[in-house]
């Protein structure tokens, strides 16, 4: 029994002294995102994951701190200019909770610098890669640089200068530029309270390194487009001095509301927003170090930046250069071992994957299994004559869909295909609309989201007509039926075509093309109505089984916890007894092991060579062992403001495989670490522990069991020949 493994593999927290009077119980969502992106710089300073790896993580770290800069950090601001002043469940205001995020963001600013200048960059060298600054290179290197710049960076370079006549231009977020300091001239009439100054974009679609033909013997030598251009930029000012000159960049507000009550057209909304998104208010600005208080007086005056907000690194401007190391050097032996997604034993049992998916319930666990099976079954419906209806919810898709493509097909064919495109999934927008257009052409019914919520669901229907009558087929995942991102992403999907999930996909989604509003449900519970009523009573229920003396148990896995009300439920469970152990990928405002509140919780987190983002619900239920999937995080976005769907797992290989899935990540010793009631984490204790690397172990099961489920030719009891054209 699951209940059994689970209790024989935990270990009780540390617990602290009870909270002090005026103390919170809970953390503050902010900071705690800043823990779980320290998490990931932590695999970047591990010199036991492979270089290349390493770099990634550094790269995914700068990514993540962007986004979180233009979205989080940016709201937080909006929030005081607007005169907010809530308490947070922390009880911070924003005032408070800006002044420390900036203040562990320059903390994480010099962390991450310091792991690329004391790190990377002589780990880099050991494997015979070197960035040369200017100053390091040889008079041939510098004429291949010089040919370099004239054929292919000059004529592209458009430098901008600023006074009286020409404004300060509009700074693309994100992208690095140069402030190139003039000699004052000698005529002082100018009048300006700024010296004379240019700016230059450093171009966006030339290599960041450049590499050099010239290097030594031995080793791959690559210089900075910056650096290339600094070498020549005279030549861009023809009878100028030129003092001094900075890399910069700047990143913008990119949060935004959309008031759906004005918007007579949501997609034509949308995309005025996108625009305005670009002109967004100047959020942060990263300049070199050496910048003197000067330079950086202009951009505080011009963009009216406060100290706070300008960050001074030591080091290239833009960390994600990393990335184009990979790019321009493939180094096979620096990366994780190759794995390919395998083959999916349920869906090999028959060349129809209607056939397989009416043998019984099916499993797919990405990216160790492929996803190409749910591609296959929503192309096969596309074409099946068989097959009367497709419906689907999108929230973010891959740049060449191939469902998006079969959904078209489907249309042309003339299926009834309807599909919810979230027009809403940040920094999807574009690409969503983009879709939507597309299936709108091919004659699709197309929903933009539902107004006021986001429709964060993924579920498709597949209604067809058998020789027993009409039968449907559903997906319920946990992940976006994205081809790319299930590659790298942990997620789940079942297939199932069992007949009560079947008439709730129904009522799904005619709730929400319609004015269908079901008063129960069969089997999945959708959000924001029923979910979270329905998780309360789940967590209540486990409390009062303990209050009994029986046992009590709720392990849950997911991507974000912060929901104050279920947070509050969680405590209540574990002061009644009720074993609680957490699986949390990113942010938790939880605090565990504290005495009276939550000695009975452990909260885990998994950091390692893919994404963890499946979310699965477990509570003993006297024995029932109730187990869930579904695609919503414990957040108030999730369970007030978003469609979701959870939905029960009946099928007992398919539980088996899941209960397998969390034993392996409640004992892994590699990429897990406990989180303690101040918020911090730490490396789980390998004492008595056998190593185990969860993700590693979940490749090698996923490989053994494609190989164990293919037809063995060997031991065939038939032979089917098979003829060449003419013999037909």
């Amino acid at each position: 029994m699951f209940y059994q493994e689970v209790i024989n593999t935990f270990d009780r927290p540390e617990v602290c002294a009870p909270l002090a009077p005026g103390e919170s119980a809970y953390l503050n969502r902010e900071l705690s995102w800043m823990e779980f992106n320290d998490r990931c710089l932590e695999e970047a300073r591990d010199k036991n994951n492979p270089l290349y790896e390493r770099l990634n993580f550094l790269a995914i770290t700068c990514s993540n701190l962007d986004e979180y800069t233009t979205i989080r950090i940016a709201s937080l601001i909006n929030i005081i200019e607007a005169g907010g002043s809530r308490l947070d469940p922390a009880g911070l205001s924003p005032q408070a909770q800006l002044a420390k995020l900036l203040e562990s963001n320059k903390a994480f600013f010099k962390k991450q610098y310091s792991t690329y200048n004391r790190q990377i960059v002589p780990a880099l060298e050991a494997e015979g890669i070197f960035l040369l600054p200017p100053d390091l290179l040889s008079q041939e290197q510098k004429a291949e640089l010089d040919t370099y710049f004239t054929k292919r960076v000059f004529p592209v370079l458009t430098p901008m200068a600023v006074d009286a006549s020409r404004p300060f231009p509009l700074l693309a977020t994100r992208s690095l530029n140069l402030i190139v300091m003039l000699e004052e001239e000698e005529d002082t009439s100018r009048g300006e309270d700024l010296p004379p100054f240019a700016l230059l974009q450093v171009p966006a679609n030339l290599p960041r390194l450049v590499k050099l033909k010239t290097a030594q013997t031995g080793r791959q030598e690559f210089v900075l487009l910056e650096d290339v251009i600094r070498l020549f930029l005279d030549r861009l000012f023809d009878n100028q001095k030129i003092t001094a000159v900075y890399a910069f960049r700047v990143m913008r507000d990119a949060d935004f509301d959309i008031d759906e009550d004005e918007s007579a057209d949501l997609l034509a909304e949308i995309e005025e927003r996108l625009e305005l998104r670009k002109r967004g208010q100047v959020i942060r600005l990263e300049i070199e170090h050496q910048a003197p208080k000067d330079v950086r007086k202009i951009f505080k005056q011009v963009l009216d930046l406060p100290d706070e907000q300008i960050f001074r690194v030591r080091g290239p401007v833009d960390l994600l250069l990393v990335r184009g190391i990979m790019k321009a050097l493939p180094r096979p032996d620096l990366q994780y071992p190759p794995f390919s997604p395998q083959a999916s034993p349920g869906f090999l049992a028959d060349p129809d994957p209607f056939a397989c998916i009416r043998q019984g319930d099916i499993l797919l666990h990405h990216p160790y299994e492929s996803f190409q099976p749910t591609i296959d079954v929503i192309e096969r419906a596309a074409k099946d004559p068989q097959v009367l209806a497709i419906k689907q919810t999108l929230y973010r898709v891959s740049g060449q869909s191939p469902i998006v493509k079969a959904l078209a097909n489907a249309a042309l064919a003339g299926k009834q295909v309807m599909v919810l495109v979230e027009l809403k999934a940040r920094f999807d927008e574009a690409n969503n609309i983009h879709w939507a257009r597309q299936l709108e052409r091919a004659g699709c019914h197309v929903l933009y989201g539902l107004k006021g919520l986001k429709t964060h669901s993924k579920i498709t229907l597949i209604v067809r007509e058998e020789e027993d009558g009409l039968r449907r087929y559903v997906h319920v995942g946990t992940g976006n039926y994205n081809d790319a991102t299930a590659k790298i992403y942990t997620d789940i999907g079942l297939w199932s075509c069992n007949e009560s999930l079947g008439d709730d996909a129904s009522n799904f989604f005619n709730m929400i093309s319609g004015y269908s509003l079901p008063y129960s449900w069969k089997q999945i519970i959708p959000a924001p109505r029923w979910l979270r009523d329905d998780t309360v009573f789940r967590i209540r229920q486990e409390a009062d089984q303990a209050r009994k003396g029986h046992k009590a148990m709720i392990v849950a896995k997911m991507n974000s916890l912060v929901d104050p009300a279920i947070i509050g439920e969680l405590y209540a469970a574990s002061q009644a007894g009720v074993i609680i152990r957490l699986i949390v990928r990113g942010i938790s405002c939880l605090r565990p092991g504290i005495q009276g509140l939550s000695e009975n919780i452990e909260v885990r987190s998994l950091v390692g060579r893919f994404l963890e983002h499946s979310r699965i619900f477990y509570y003993y239920n006297g024995g029932e062992e109730d187990l869930l999937i579904g695609s919503a995080d414990w957040m108030p976005r999730n369970l007030d403001r978003r469609i979701e769907l959870v939905t029960p797992v009946y099928d007992e290989d398919c539980r088996h495989r899941i209960f397998e899935i969390l034993s392996l990540e409640l004992q892994d010793t590699e990429r897990a670490r406990i989180e303690l009631a101040s918020g911090a984490y730490k490396r789980v204790d390998r004492r008595g522990k056998e190593v185990l690397d969860s993700q590693i172990e979940l490749c090698r099961r996923a490989s053994s069991a494609a190989q164990e489920a293919r037809p063995d030719p060997l031991n065939q009891t038939r032979y089917e020949p098979r003829f060449g054209p003419r013999d037909k």
